[in-house]
């Protein structure tokens, strides 16, 4: 913003100290069986990726790279699902769906980090099967557990302070007056929108737009990039059967990419440029709460070490 919407700013004193999250409005008797719906969509999802997460950690024969990444991406999945959902299910069954003004930009923090955490994840999850399927006799020397954990490390720490800016930027904005939000959570396009119903704030749109884009269309980009390597490495295997088990080992990778990739492109490439009425809900709906609840199958139903460690575990238990 420049001098004269600073000065703008300040004469609008921020009036707003909560907003209503509209969700999905509708009677209390459907409110009831979508709360009955995503209640047992979040369970599962949590029960999905708490197993692969304690299947890596007690079956030895997963001690590896791959399987590190995967266990570290099911516990971001946790996470992530539980930055949004749990509030949601709250504003199901309550009359005023408010959430504070603090918690409204908490949430939009630790969602957003946590979603660019996901797309870092994603990346070098794809580094990985590229190593291990173009490269495998260096593979051993190059993915050892200690730099896995280092890329894990990194991964974290890089997805909590790349939102940071533009979470900064949002707590400067005026919210003057409009305080309903047409989502079922605090997300960057209707904030954009309640603020520049105050004030023209075309810095702050381009900044968030370009991170997120930026992120969005680098990661995404080096993720085809790679998976296209492995894929023409897959096709020079000489057997069908190596052909075969060579793809299983990425196809679920790639499952996960475009479904999480799809979503997220037609909501945050231009925050705040007008959606169709409604849909960026529903597309944020997609990628933050089914997407997780997806993942767990996926990676298992494709696996086949994983599906014998899912099932020592269950018998285990």
């Amino acid at each position: 913003m420049d001098g004269n919407d600073d000065l703008r700013a300040r004469n609008f004193s921020q009036t707003v100290s909560e907003f209503i999250l509209l969700g999905f409005p509708c009677r209390w008797e459907i409110q009831i069986f979508l709360f009955s719906v995503f209640f047992i969509t979040y369970i599962l999802t949590l029960l999905g990726n708490m197993a692969i997460v304690c299947a890596v950690r007690w079956d030895h024969r997963l001690h590896t790279p791959m399987y590190i990444l995967l266990a570290n991406f099911s516990f971001l999945e946790i996470c992530y699902v539980n930055s949004d959902v749990p509030n949601m299910l709250v504003n199901f069954l309550s009359q005023t769906k408010t959430i504070s003004f603090a918690r409204c930009l908490l949430q939009l923090y630790f969602f957003f980090s946590l979603g660019t955490t996901e797309c870092l994840f994603l990346s070098i999850m794809a580094y990985d099967r590229f190593l291990a399927i173009c490269h495998p006799l260096r593979y051993a020397t190059v993915m050892t557990t200690k730099f896995c954990s280092s890329l894990v490390i990194i991964c974290w720490v890089y997805g909590f302070l790349w939102f940071l800016i533009p979470v900064i930027l949002i707590t400067q904005l005026p919210f003057c007056g409009p305080n309903v939000i047409d989502d079922f959570l605090c997300d960057l396009g209707p904030l954009l929108a309640l603020a520049s119903a105050c004030i023209p704030i075309p810095g702050t749109v381009f900044i968030c737009g370009t991170m997120s884009s930026f992120l969005i269309f680098a990661t995404f980009f080096y993720i085809t990039g790679s998976y296209t390597l492995v894929l023409r490495a897959v096709m020079q295997v000489p057997s069908v059967a190596g052909q075969k088990k060579a793809f299983s080992t990425f196809s679920s990778h790639l499952a996960v990419v475009f479904l999480f990739y799809g979503s997220v492109m037609m909501t945050y490439v231009s925050p705040g440029a007008g959606q169709a009425e409604g849909m960026q809900k529903f597309t944020t709906l997609f990628y933050s709460v089914l997407t997780p609840f997806f993942n767990p199958m996926i990676y298992s139903l494709r696996n086949k070490e994983m599906k014998d460690a899912l099932k020592k575990l269950l018998g285990g238990s």
